[in-house]
């Protein structure tokens, strides 16, 4: 993958992550708010490795 393709699963994984956070804190649903957190964690390093990839190029 790309930089700019990380960055963006990135960006969507995170943006999901929130979700399913904000619906566990409301449903009382600690499952579902852990799952959240796991993918928002995903999300942000799926980022960074868009960024290292954009520093170092697309090479790595």
């Amino acid at each position: 993958m790309g930089e700019m393709k990380d960055r963006a699963k990135g960006l969507a994984n995170e943006a999901a992550g929130n979700l399913k956070q904000a619906a566990g804190k409301a449903t009382d649903d600690a499952s579902l708010h852990a799952e959240g957190t796991a993918q928002e964690r995903k999300g942000e390093a799926q980022q960074l490795a868009g960024k290292v990839k954009g520093a170092l190029g697309n090479e790595i």
